[in-house]
């Protein structure tokens, strides 16, 4: 008799499993479907609409061909602006944007100036944009090398920070300049900048790509 009801509650288990197997399913291809669908629909818009930058200012605007203007603003953790002509590694700087595409991923990293003016950036120091599993403390600013902003949540799981407005288009990213060389680039040797480019969901689409120069100091 003590064996009848652990008996009879082995079929309810077996009859369990295959909608915990298939809830555990919809979830997947869920998020996969968040994943996946915004690179296959994301289509090139054209140029960001900047031109060569001379010398070496803190804020530089432009308007794209998909009529937003955009405006990418460098100044150092004080507020104060920064002497972008003669930067070492580990200076941090606070680099703000406005009338970017919030629907869009970002990544903000120093990346080598293109030859051809709407070229893609590139190399990166350090590559662009962690894309690994991260918890983010509210509150707590920290500093890196590249950060990525994407305002999707899926993204967010794997480190992506969110724009201030996704709808304006602002954002604020904190970076900590790395040294000038590393084994795909050395930015004493060419011309590099802090720059804003589509991250890799649309990483074809030149739209968003605004810089500003920098120089490391001897």
């Amino acid at each position: 008799m003590t064996d009848a009801a652990p008996s009879a509650d082995r079929p309810r288990r077996r009859r369990l499993w295959p909608w915990i197997v298939g809830g555990v399913l919809a979830i997947v291809l869920v998020l996969v479907a968040l994943v996946v669908v915004p690179i296959l629909l994301a289509t090139p818009q054209g140029s960001s609409g900047q031109a060569r930058v001379d010398g070496y200012p803190t804020s530089v605007t432009a308007t794209g061909d998909d009529g937003r203007t955009r405006t990418l603003d460098v100044a150092t953790p004080d507020g104060d602006a920064p002497e972008l002509d003669s930067v070492s590694a580990g200076d941090r700087l606070v680099v703000t944007g406005d009338g970017y595409d919030g629907s869009r991923g970002l990544y903000v990293a120093v990346c080598a100036i293109p030859e051809q003016l709407d070229g893609k950036p590139g190399p990166c120091l350090g590559g662009v944009g962690s894309q690994e599993v991260e918890e983010f403390e509210e509150g707590v600013v920290q500093y890196a090398a590249s950060n990525w902003i994407n305002e999707a949540f899926a993204w967010r799981l794997f480190g992506a920070r969110s724009f201030d407005d996704g709808e304006a288009g602002t954002f604020t990213a904190y970076i900590e300049l790395p040294p000038a060389a590393d084994e795909n680039i050395d930015c004493r040797t060419v011309e590099c900048g802090l720059y804003t480019r589509n991250d890799h969901t649309a990483s074809a689409d030149r739209v968003q790509d605004l810089y500003v120069p920098l120089r490391w100091a001897e």
